[in-house]
């Protein structure tokens, strides 16, 4: 049995998802292999609540040619791509079942990628000089490193490790090398098809995720009518996946406002009496996060900045890259920390979201060849708990993000411990 691992965000599912789905059956020429994704949770990597719930990005998937739908722990989801990549390809070596792991890339050359992936540029005084006179110009970490890797490795290598898809692809090619040393699982690179990671052009064959969540937002904040998302969206997305999004928006799910969010987690910064303990506070951006105070609270910025770009706007700086920023307004928001950051190193146990037919046996599978707990429903966790300190403090900050998340969408914020896996 073939089992195909993907690790993605799916917000929302659209057509680029499906495609690779596709193509990696395609390329292990097995078009039964079951495709077993590990998705985030309630918050993205980048540290922005996300557009639909876990259940629902879930249930997306499997409408379009998943098989089984894992969670990935909200501290691998909201952190870092090294962090994020080490989780997901940890949680879907640990399910004990995975012979192949597929991802994306933006270069045509996998084989460029892997040698980079198993070079060590930390090594080099070069590298590292070149990446902080990078990250002095006010460059992002990832546009940094692919900088210091061009002045490093060549031009070439620069250029393979540009794009959004080829950083993370070298890091989970890094992260396998890790945690898979014998190399038993296949690696199946996919060439990006349609839009860019982040270009927000919806006339192409495959309009990006951002695309769709700036169209979706745009169009239809705040009130977010079924027929304005449906005449939206319509053709951006597999039709599968926009019916799980009409079917269940209003009664599972609210759409989220952001600007609203983020100046709410700005606020929590503000008052709270040591800030600097939490995850991605350090260099002192907890004071700079408090000198902005001033600069977004009501009647400076607007209210109707359902996208939070204005605040983003607001908030920019060459010092602190928004990614950062956003990954700790979350961390402040559910209490993760920088112990945590540095205890919780890989998942601690699988979270299954849900599963198709096919899913539930490979399912059956995994409950005798997983190295760590399966867990269905999050109740399953607390007996596990009291006998695992660090799967208790995990568990804990899924609990939290999960509340945190259901109350910014208009759901109970206990509404996590009401949700069994979808057997669809």
């Amino acid at each position: 049995m073939r089992v195909i691992g993907i690790i993605a965000e799916y917000n929302p599912f659209h057509s680029g998802h499906e495609y690779l789905i596709q193509q990696a059956r395609r390329i292990v020429a097995d078009p039964r292999a079951i495709v077993m994704p590990v998705i985030t949770g309630p918050f993205t990597q980048r540290g922005l609540p996300s557009l639909l719930p876990p259940q629902i990005r879930a249930r997306q998937a499997l409408s379009c040619g998943a098989d089984l739908v894992l969670q990935l722990p909200f501290t691998f989801s909201c952190a870092p791509s090294s962090r994020f990549a080490y989780g997901g390809v940890s949680e879907l070596i640990n399910t004990g079942v995975v012979t192949d792991i597929a991802f994306g890339i933006d270069s045509g050359d996998p084989d460029l990628l892997r040698k980079l992936a198993a070079t060590d540029f930390e090594a080099s005084d070069d590298y590292r000089n070149a990446l902080r006179d990078a990250l002095d110009e006010g460059l992002s970490y990832p546009a940094a490193r692919a900088r210091a890797i061009g002045a490093v490795a060549g031009p070439e290598a620069g250029e393979a490790v540009s794009g959004p898809n080829s950083i993370l692809a070298l890091e989970y090619l890094a992260a396998l090398g890790k945690l898979d040393k014998k190399g038993r699982i296949n690696i199946t690179t996919i060439e990006r098809a349609g839009s860019g990671y982040s270009s927000d052009d919806t006339s192409s064959a495959m309009p990006s995720a951002s695309a769709i969540r700036s169209r979706l937002i745009s169009s239809c904040a705040p009130e977010y009518r079924q027929s304005q998302v449906a005449s939206s969206l319509m053709g951006l997305m597999p039709d599968a996946s926009l019916a799980v999004m009409l079917a269940y928006q209003g009664k599972e799910f609210s759409y989220i406002d952001y600007g609203s969010y983020l100046r709410s987690a700005l606020g929590r910064v503000i008052s709270d009496a040591d800030p600097d303990r939490y995850a991605y506070m350090g260099d002192s951006l907890s004071g700079y996060l408090r000198n902005k105070g001033e600069d977004v609270r009501p009647g400076v910025l607007p209210v109707e900045d359902h996208d939070g770009k204005i605040f983003e706007k607001v908030m920019a700086t060459k010092r602190y890259t928004m990614t950062r920023m956003l990954r700790a307004l979350t961390s402040c928001v559910t209490g993760q920390t920088e112990q945590d950051i540095r205890d919780l190193v890989s998942p601690s146990y699988v979270r299954v979201l849900g599963f198709n037919r096919e899913g539930r046996y490979c399912l059956k599978i995994m409950r005798k060849c997983a190295g760590i707990p399966i867990v269905m429903n999050p109740s399953d966790a607390l007996e596990l708990c009291s006998s695992d300190p660090v799967l208790a403090r995990m568990h804990e900050l899924d609990m939290r993000a999960a509340s945190v998340y259901w109350e910014l969408a208009g759901m109970d914020s206990a509404h996590e411990w009401e949700l069994p896996p979808l057997q669809l």
